[in-house]
């Protein structure tokens, strides 16, 4: 979008949020770069340039505005959205990679030479891979100096930074303040903190609709792993460095997000993480236009805008997750994935009084899991064998669900496997791999939900309707989902005293009574 000028100048002068992410205005005079959204007097027409990233901005020499803070912009959709080179290395570079193991390493991931994927990521984004990686690092510095009270040495490391000059000067020339500077401006206006723990605002576009988000979080939640508690979803989480846990919480205009890390290397991957739990970086208006232009979807639509679609913190644990689930309620699955974490999951200790301090194990790793005598995994025996040779394949790297794992291959690797049918492997691309245009068809809720609404019931004719709906039919699975009265749809109940919607047009009130919830999902992939 950097490239339509009238059209940037046109959302910089209405400052509308919905661009925010979409690109970046520098403006020439004062050598500063804003989101779109900025609250500022815009600048001349002819003052103004754009860029697709903050990277390329910071590397043209323009430094952050201090009002918008333009580093915190909701991210791009189109990482999210697409699937090819550039997507998934941004993916990659959110999660940390280059900082962990290097430009060669995350070519190697993605299949490329440096030079190819350096060339590629510069024509389009304006940056190669060290300076998108550079720019995250002054992004997570930034939230380490202005939420903790950690020495600037630890923060630098913790950041990503090799040596603390390189630090402090890039933190200099990307918001123009010294570190120290930086946490005097932010200490007047923050509040208390509880030791150990990282207190975050995750942003997103409006509208968003968190009736789905965290009902579908809180309904299948693994005992031990994942709980819904005090209005928050908190979880466990594996990390390359180490184990977090962390809690979420629906606010009006953002996300409350507390984290306890073990090693705070992680901290912008665990961000990217969540962010991409609760699709926080989707485009709600674009997908809702698409959407509602069916007669069928617009009621459903119109009663919630901005349904987003919950994903996961870890592809490998959902994939495990999903075959458990085949053919039985959410109440089972449940149950069966909580007997593998309590046997085989591997314990934390949640810090006192930081995010899940009722949560006990990580799920079980797949190596772990491939480890196991197949006889040990309670269930039937084609689930069983289809289990154990889903981990074998993730354990040896044959199947990549990782955020930039390939989606393509990924799906004909799982369309491969015994026991996998057509409803499990869309529904580990929904959440796993996070593709927006997944669609399983034959699942019993969305076939119930247009047979209520109009649509064709049998999933050949409805897959053909809903050739119309792409490239978002995930977010149409979530609009049809919440046709039916199921605990997945709707808010927990112990966060009634929230608002449950919140878009440009302000907060409306929750829904529906709560009841018992019946099965959801289940689907004849195996026998």
């Amino acid at each position: 979008m950097h490239t339509d000028f009238d059209r940037c100048v046109r959302a910089v002068h209405s400052k509308d949020a919905r661009f925010d992410g979409w690109f970046f205005t520098a403006v020439l005079t004062t050598r500063v770069y804003c989101r779109p959204s900025c609250p500022v007097v815009p600048p001349k027409e002819r003052n103004m340039t754009f860029y697709p990233s903050a990277a390329a901005a910071q590397q043209a020499g323009f430094r952050a505005c201090k009002r918008c803070r333009p580093d915190a912009a909701p991210g791009s959709p189109q990482w999210n959205e697409r699937a090819d080179l550039v997507a998934r290395a941004m993916r990659l570079i959110a999660d940390g990679t280059v900082d962990r193991e290097g430009v060669g390493g995350l070519a190697a991931r993605l299949g490329y030479s440096t030079r190819q994927m350096e060339r590629r990521l510069l024509a389009e984004l304006g940056a190669g891979p060290l300076a998108l990686a550079r720019a995250q690092r002054a992004q997570t510095a930034r939230i380490l100096i202005e939420t903790s009270d950690l020495p600037m040495a630890d923060v630098a490391f913790a950041a990503g930074f090799s040596a603390l000059r390189t630090f402090n000067e890039t933190v200099r020339e990307v918001f123009a303040l010294t570190p120290t500077d930086l946490r005097a401006r932010a200490a007047r206006g923050r509040g208390p903190t509880t030791p150990g723990t990282l207190a975050l605002r995750l942003p997103f576009r409006a509208p968003l609709c968190p009736d789905n988000l965290f009902g579908m979080l809180a309904a299948t939640a693994v005992p031990g792993v994942e709980e819904w508690r005090d209005g928050a979803y908190h979880r466990t989480l594996r990390l390359p460095h180490g184990q977090g846990t962390v809690a979420l919480a629906p606010r009006p205009g953002h996300i409350d997000c507390r984290l306890a890390l073990t090693d705070l290397r992680d901290l912008a991957g665990t961000i990217s993480r969540c962010r991409g739990l609760l699709d926080l970086d989707a485009d709600p208006e674009a997908v809702d236009e698409r959407l509602r232009a069916d007669p069928a979807l617009a009621p459903l639509v119109d009663a919630a805008p901005g349904r987003r679609v919950p994903r996961t913190v870890d592809g490998e644990e959902f994939a495990v997750r999903a075959v458990l689930g085949q053919q039985v309620s959410t109440a089972a699955a449940r149950t069966l994935a909580a007997r593998l974490v309590a046997a085989h999951g591997e314990p934390v200790t949640p810090p006192e009084g930081g995010p899940g301090a009722g949560l006990t194990h990580l799920f079980p790793s797949t190596e772990a899991l491939a480890a196991l005598d197949p006889a040990a995994l309670a269930m039937p025996a084609g689930r069983r064998a289809g289990l154990v040779r889903l981990v074998r394949e993730l354990a040896g790297g044959e199947l990549a669900l990782g955020v930039g794992g390939d989606r393509s291959r990924a799906r004909a690797r799982l369309a491969a496997l015994p026991g996998i049918g057509p409803w499990t492997a869309e529904i580990i691309a929904m959440r796993a791999l996070g593709d927006p245009d997944a669609f399983p068809a034959t699942d019993l809720g969305v076939r119930r939900a247009a047979a209520r609404t109009g649509l064709p019931a049998t999933p050949a004719a409805l897959t053909r309707h809903a050739a119309a709906w792409r490239p978002w039919r995930a977010y149409a699975v979530q609009y049809l989902w919440s046709a039916d009265d199921h605990a997945t749809t709707r808010m927990p109940a112990q966060a009634a005293p929230l608002e449950a919607r919140w878009s440009d047009r302000g907060p409306s009130a929750a829904g529906r009574a709560d009841r018992v919830p019946s099965g959801r999902g289940t689907a004849p992939d195996n026998p």
